[in-house]
């Protein structure tokens, strides 16, 4: 079964030792969060400052805002980062959302607000005894953030088989006057935000995916510029071999840019 943001919020005792076959959390970003840990002078003005720490977790930095997506088990050391205006879970999967790191990160961000599709908001306020509070991102209702509005967009998780249950995910595009547009879908190709999306979260790989599907997804949406994430699953040579596939197929004008083990990069 697909593993759930279920266990005991701060119950480390009752936790079993990861055994797992995939990198360490260093060697699957190639980044080091020391570089990004506090907030960091940010400059307006079409600009967005962007940190792939691994897999599906991204930093946003935009319009003096500091906004944290998917912190999952599969990303680097995001426990380091502080400064954080707010951390937007899509949905309840550990590779999005890490249950055992979940209360390392929010004792270093007290201040900030925790924004989660509706199920994994339940699950967190169940587990964490109190502790945790999130708002629930309802598809189509805008929250603001600082400078920056986030639009949750979608409601269901891809379609793995029927072994799976299709658990509720909602994407969210971060925009602030001004500044590029950034869509983070979570795990769905199906959303469909309004407005033009000029930086684009593409899922990479995953078991719901296809690379049909991929290249569809990227032409629907139409970005500038593609950003690939999702992609804790694959080894490097895999991973190349997807990214020669976004590269050559996605629509003419398309920037693909890999922000794999990058640091902070500015992106306009």
């Amino acid at each position: 079964m697909v593993e759930l943001v279920i266990k005991r919020y701060g119950d480390r005792r009752a936790a079993k030792p990861r055994r797992s076959s995939l990198p360490s959390q260093r060697s699957l970003t190639g980044v080091s969060t020391a570089a990004v840990a506090g907030r960091q002078p940010l400059s307006y003005g079409g600009s967005m400052r962007l940190t792939h720490l691994g897999h599906a977790c991204v930093l946003v930095e935009v319009a003096g805002t500091r906004v944290l997506v998917d912190p999952g088990n599969y990303s680097g050391d995001f426990t380091r980062l502080t400064g954080l205006d707010a951390v937007v879970l899509t949905h309840q999967h550990a590779d999005h959302a890490d249950a055992e790191r979940i209360p390392d990160l929010h004792a270093g961000n007290p201040d900030a607000r925790w924004l989660a599709e509706p199920e994994t908001a339940a699950l967190l306020a169940e587990h964490s005894g109190g502790r945790l509070s999130s708002e629930t991102l309802a598809s189509g209702t805008a929250v603001r953030v600082g400078e920056v509005t986030l639009l949750p967009v979608g409601d269901l998780h891809a379609h793995n088989h029927d072994g799976v249950r299709r658990c509720g995910n909602t994407g969210v595009v971060l925009s602030a006057e001004g500044e590029p547009t950034l869509f983070h879908p979570g795990d769905a190709y199906d959303a469909d935000p309004e407005g033009a999306v000029d930086i684009l979260c593409v899922p990479l790989n995953a078991p719901w995916a296809a690379v049909r599907d991929t290249l569809e997804f990227i032409a629907r949406i139409g970005p500038r510029v593609v950003v690939p994430v999702h992609d804790g699953l694959l080894n490097d040579q895999g991973r190349a071999a997807y990214l020669n596939h976004v590269a050559t197929f996605a629509p003419a004008g398309t920037q693909l840019l890999d922000l794999s083990g990058r640091g902070p990069t500015e992106v306009s």
